[in-house]
């Protein structure tokens, strides 16, 4: 296990940057903490730690970019989080519309930035599973373990705008037991096994997937505020992926206890399961700077989502008819949205000024921060951002290190 950010990585930032990352890796060194985890070992957290990690997420909606901007910020981003020390990237799986747009396949971006990488744990966020053949996924995964050398992770979900469907028209009332079904066939295949599924003329075909992964990859469950979903990933012993959008810390707090209780209802150790949370992030070294800086961006973003939601509703999936709500009553909307952002469920500052709010986080049971940063600033910004997440992460662990 070396404790050294390979030195092609370091030459390739600026000077500043540079010397960031040196005295950021030289600062966990004296402290007995390798930049470089093996890359097999699972997720060290657990649980109820007063240190979550500190991970990126991508999920643009800047829909006036071209997206080879986009994949390049994501490049860039993960070359500079690899060399900081963060602990994740997460990239999102999202289709037919333009809200996340660059991001249609998870896998293929991954591959891209593996090649990048050499440290930083690789996942996504999320691979909407009912819309796929679990045996094209367990192969896809095979790869993508090769390629980055065990740092791969998946969070499955089942899925919730019904247009996306048009890849599994048949997938889409049943989609929660599609994804256990789907599961239960990816562990078969990545442990080696096999399936047996239906060839030309109605024969039996009896199917095993290459390359397999060197272990199980870790495998995460989306789920937002319902709780059915919390117990269902405790029962099955799986990570969980939530999100701030729609609950509050409290909130979470509470699923995080269910989803515990399921855990040893199944006979299943609640130590070393993580929680993940994405939130909406940004961070400068002047906090004075951000909620100027994320005004604009955050309610072109609110905007776009809004939009989203609306073909959502459209389809009967909300109960709302989106012709009723009115020009007025989406600005009262766009409005909340912000102040909720910028007060509760975004992290917007500093490294100091954000440690409060990660701490009660992590009190609710959060044991990995999601930093979503690309939702529309300019890019130096995005990258400064990333920069003061890793000042973060280092001030975190000085902190849970401090005497009592």
């Amino acid at each position: 296990m070396t404790t050294d950010t390979p030195r092609s990585s370091l030459a390739a930032l600026g000077p500043e940057r540079r010397r960031l990352a040196e005295r950021l890796l030289r600062e966990r060194n004296r402290a007995n903490r390798p930049a470089t985890p093996e890359p097999a070992a699972p997720p060290a957290a657990a649980s109820g730690s007063s240190t979550p990690r500190v991970s990126l997420f991508f999920f643009s909606a800047d829909t006036d970019d071209d997206a080879r901007d986009k994949h390049a910020l994501v490049l860039e981003c993960a070359e500079l989080a690899d060399s900081l020390g963060l602990d994740a990237i997460w990239v999102p799986e999202r289709h037919f519309d333009p809200f996340g747009a660059p991001y249609p396949s998870p896998g293929l971006l991954l591959a891209a930035i593996a090649a990048r990488t050499s440290r930083i744990a690789l996942r996504s966020g999320s691979v909407v599973l009912p819309l796929h053949d679990p045996l094209l996924v367990a192969e896809e995964w095979g790869v993508l373990d090769s390629l980055s050398r065990g740092r791969m992770g998946i969070s499955l979900a089942s899925g919730w705008h019904a247009d996306d469907f048009v890849l599994n028209p048949g997938g889409y009332d049943g989609r929660k037991d599609v994804l256990e079904e789907g599961l239960a066939d990816l562990r078969t295949l990545w442990n080696g096994g096999s399936i047996t599924r239906e060839g030309p003329g109605g024969r039996s075909v009896e199917v095993r997937t290459y390359p397999r992964p060197e272990r199980t990859p870790e495998v995460w469950l989306t789920s937002s505020r319902n709780p059915d979903t919390w117990r269902t990933a405790g029962r099955l012993d799986l990570h969980v992926l939530t999100a701030l959008l729609e609950q509050t810390v409290d909130e979470i707090a509470e699923r995080v206890g269910l989803y515990h209780q399921a855990l040893t209802e199944a006979g299943h150790p609640a130590h070393g399961r993580q929680v993940t949370c994405m939130l909406h992030t940004h961070l400068a070294s002047d906090p004075a700077d951000v909620e100027e800086r994320v005004r604009g961006p955050l309610i072109r973003y609110l905007s776009a989502h809004m939009d989203l939601f609306s073909k959502y509703a459209a389809g009967g999936g909300a109960g709302i008819d989106p012709d009723e709500v009115t020009d007025a009553d989406r600005q009262a909307l766009l409005d909340h949205g912000l102040r909720r952002y910028m007060g509760t469920s975004g992290l917007f500052g500093n490294a100091a000024t954000c440690l409060p709010k990660v701490e009660a986080l992590a009190a609710a049971g959060i044991t990995e921060l999601g930093c979503l940063v690309d939702f529309g600033l300019p890019r130096e910004q995005v990258l400064e951002s990333v920069e003061e997440l890793a000042r973060l992460r280092v001030a975190l662990r000085d902190t849970a290190g401090a005497p009592k």
